[in-house]
């Protein structure tokens, strides 16, 4: 059952993604729209638009019975909330921050065990995303949280649950923020090995940015040898790819360009090559990072 009418709300810091979030929220209706932040200057532009500062974290906990957590880091989190364990007894934390699963399920059982209701957020968007559909964030833990508040919610963007475990958001998030880091590194690996020769980056971007997103269509492939753990090669081979990249750090060192990236690359193809899968799949370095050298 969702929320039957507006919710007064307190966000607990503000620095770009949480001020993006106070504004969402007060303008979708939930006044009084409450704010803290160790630097109150940070506010000003929220205090304009009517919402409110509170003088402590105390005070804007105390102001609503829905906190909304956007902090630097866990430790930040503990820093700002272990102190306000009273005040937040029988109020809802949805926590933001960026955590790992292992923190997030900390965190919840630490709520648990004082009486706090308690959902984790991940954020995928930046905070001029925030308000809009195309922002997505994820969520788990209270799914009776989720459930009423829901309209809440959604005014950051879509909202996902993903069930009661409070570290799988945060699971996801970090999962498809590794999948974005690393395709930006492999981005910017090739803009250095034709910069070597003078072409712009924008002209090699105007060129990647299609190859990618048609590459993507392969995903669903991939995807299928990492669940069956077949990984018999339809087209190009393991054999096959390592030549290819083989190839390409050896360009790279030819321009004088840096091999970091794709030496991770060529790691995660001969561990695999070695153990005597050449003939199989390129999907196969899925092992290589699942089984990593000297894990138990």
């Amino acid at each position: 059952m969702s929320e039957q009418q507006p919710t007064p709300v307190s966000v607990l810091g503000l620095g770009a993604m949480g001020r993006a979030i106070a504004d969402a929220i007060h303008r979708g209706g939930h006044h009084p729209t409450t704010v803290w932040n160790r630097t109150a200057g940070r506010a000003e532009s929220l205090v304009a638009k009517g919402l409110t500062l509170a003088p402590t974290a105390t005070a804007a906990v105390e102001a609503s019975p829905v906190i909304v957590v956007c902090l630097l880091d866990d430790a930040s989190v503990r820093a700002t909330l272990t102190p306000l364990t009273g005040s937040l007894a029988g109020r809802l934390v949805v926590n933001v921050t960026t955590m790992t699963p292992k923190q997030a399920r900390e965190t919840a059982a630490w709520a648990a065990e004082h009486g706090i209701e308690y959902l984790d957020g991940a954020i995928m968007a930046i905070p001029e995303m925030i308000g809009l559909p195309v922002a997505s964030l994820l969520y788990s833990g209270s799914a009776a949280a989720f459930d009423t508040h829901r309209e809440l919610l959604e005014l950051l963007g879509t909202a996902r649950y993903f069930g009661t475990d409070a570290g799988r958001a945060s699971l996801y998030d970090l999962a498809l923020l590794g999948s974005m880091y690393a395709m930006f590194a492999g981005v910017a690996h090739g803009a250095a090995m034709v910069a070597s020769e003078g072409v712009p980056a924008a002209e090699f971007v105007a060129m990647a940015g299609p190859w990618i997103s048609a590459m993507t269509t392969g995903l669903p492939g991939h995807a299928e040898h990492f669940d069956s753990g077949d990984y018999a090669a339809e087209v190009q081979s393991l054999d096959f790819n390592k030549a290819a990249v083989d190839t390409i750090a050896e360009a790279s060192r030819d321009q004088g360009v840096g091999t970091d990236v794709i030496a991770a690359v060529q790691t995660l193809i001969d561990r695999q090559v070695t153990a005597g899968h050449g003939k199989e799949s390129f999907a196969r370095i899925f092992e290589s990072i699942r089984r990593p050298v000297g894990a138990s």
